[in-house]
């Protein structure tokens, strides 16, 4: 028996209340304040630590001119300051996730128009640019997934083949989730194939609270996503947007299976990587999931013949797929935006009676805001000449450098503002400043191209670094702090592949690496 009137061992006070649902009864610790939270003092640090990084670089005195090998002065104006400090804060609250991530990227747009930083109307239209509604429809995909029942039908036929040890449910899904990003948007994959993971993970536990197996399955999808989206035009616009800085700076041109023939080896070598990665970083708690080929071929039994709304969702998708992949081939179709062309089949989901009202309503519109943040604070880096500044100066320090220091110093800068600002606003930074530099220091454009769209293409480190790492933050398997811990030995992989492939295997490739 406890002693009477020891607070470690006293019985819970009982709280009898009632709700919609009947009574409802509580238990609560003797001395405890109902409704009083404790204060999470690790929280309120990170809040005030952006805040402090904040106000340390906007009231910090302006530096100095960034300076080409040409002798040209970029200056760093009050406003690019001010972008730069503003940085700084968006970085620390989205890593420490001290408030929801969408709110954060509302704070990036508030900041900007408080602080005179852009003008308000520049800052939040940002928020609604076509690339947003581009991860909106490819949202909508998904979400037709699981409500027509194609999720579980995919899910429950792809488990039934790579059979039950969970090292081989890593690899089909990391293979699967690659090799559809060869033809289709790495982001419109993720949004489709995460909840036919979600159905998969159902299968590995009942349990609500993160495994290890869940968090190398999300995460490693949104890592292999990327992976696989450097190989193909296809898989991202980040790769035409390169290719058409290239053509204008320096005149030449790279062609489709060009692309392919030296991102292929590099891409496919990350994906084996990646799932040996996780297979150590998250080991999956069971080596098997006994009977689970059985169960599924009795749950895929269930499902019954194929329903006419799979029929009419799948052949949505498709075609979209397709009108979207033609678009990298067909000239006359490269003047409807992407954006427009997803939507069309978002229009024609409700128009069928395939979603309704109440399935709109439950977007993940934290994911929405997250973008809109992320696409507002790289255009007011652009604009206000900060992230021109910040490449001219990490790039100068390079001139005198063996070259495959300075191919690696702009792959890592690449890196580095793709896990900020999305890897299209990366590339459309740094291509122009490292193709200009490149001559002085007898390094050829073409590996800085491909360089640079190997990183560029893999954001290991923050959600809006790419939307597969967002998408599958909606797992709930892990948190911002995390993914970002993850990623550090994930990028130095990453980096250790591409300086082999620049010292060695692009080379015997074909490529050429030195002027």
């Amino acid at each position: 028996m406890s002693r009477e009137g020891s607070p470690d061992t006293a019985a819970p006070a009982t709280e009898i209340g009632f709700s919609d649902d009947g009574p409802r009864i509580a238990l609560r610790r003797p001395g405890a304040e109902p409704g009083v939270e404790k204060v999470n003092w690790k929280r309120l640090g990170c809040i005030f630590l952006g805040l402090a990084l904040f106000a340390l670089v906007y009231f910090a005195p302006v530096p100095a001119d960034a300076v080409d090998p040409q002798g040209v002065h970029f200056p760093l104006t009050p406003e690019g300051k001010a972008a730069l400090a503003l940085f700084f804060l968006a970085a620390t609250w989205w890593v420490t996730e001290v408030i929801p991530i969408g709110v954060t990227s509302i704070t990036i747009g508030v900041v900007q128009a408080l602080f005179l930083i852009r003008p308000a109307e520049d800052a939040f239209t940002d928020f609604m640019v076509p690339s947003v509604w581009f991860i909106f429809g490819s949202l909508i995909f998904g979400m037709v997934f699981t409500k027509t029942g194609l999720t579980r039908r995919m899910a429950y036929k792809m488990l039934s083949l790579v059979g039950e040890r969970t090292s081989m449910i890593y690899l089909g899904c990391f293979v699967m989730t690659a090799s559809l990003t060869l033809v289709m948007a790495h982001t419109a994959v993720a949004a489709t194939v995460f909840p036919l993971f979600m159905a998969i993970y159902a299968l590995y536990t009942d349990e609500s609270e993160p495994t290890k197996f869940g968090k190398g399955l999300f995460m490693g999808m949104a890592f292999v996503a990327g992976a696989g989206s450097i190989i193909t035009l296809l898989g991202a616009a980040r790769g035409a947007v390169a290719i058409g800085f290239f053509n204008d700076i320096t005149g030449r041109t790279v062609s489709f299976f060009e692309l392919t023939w030296y991102m292929l080896p590099i891409g496919a070598l990350m994906v084996i990587l990646l799932w040996g990665f996780f297979m150590i970083y998250y080991p999956p708690e069971k080596k098997t999931i006994p009977g689970l080929r059985e169960r599924v071929n009795r749950l895929y039994a269930s499902l019954g013949p194929i329903s006419r709304n799979e029929i009419l969702a799948l052949t949505l998708v498709l075609g979209t797929i397709v009108v979207l992949s033609l678009r990298s081939f067909i000239p006359a179709l490269q003047a409807f935006d992407k954006s427009a062309i997803i939507l069309v089949s978002t229009i024609l989901f409700f128009l069928f009676k395939i979603l309704r009202l109440e399935d709109l309503e439950g977007t993940s519109w934290n994911i929405v805001l997250l973008f809109g943040g992320a696409m507002s604070i790289g255009l007011c880096l652009w604009e206000t000449g900060t992230a021109r500044w910040l490449a001219i100066h990490w790039l100068s320090m390079f001139t005198d450098t063996p070259p495959l220091v300075f191919i690696l110093a702009i792959s890592i800068f690449v890196l580095v503002m793709t896990n900020v600002i999305m890897n299209v606003a990366a590339i459309a930074i740094t291509m122009p400043v490292a193709l200009h530099i490149a001559p002085y220091v007898g390094v050829s454009p073409e590996v800085i191209l491909f360089a640079s769209l190997v990183t560029a293409g893999m954001p290991f480190l923050l959600l809006v670094g790419a939307a597969p790492n967002a998408i599958a933050h909606t797992s709930n398997q892990f948190t911002t702090g995390e993914f970002f811990k993850a990623g550090i030995p994930a990028s130095v992989l990453l980096i250790a592949v591409l300086a082999l492939f620049v010292a060695v295997i692009w080379p015997a490739m074909g490529m050429p690496v030195l002027q």
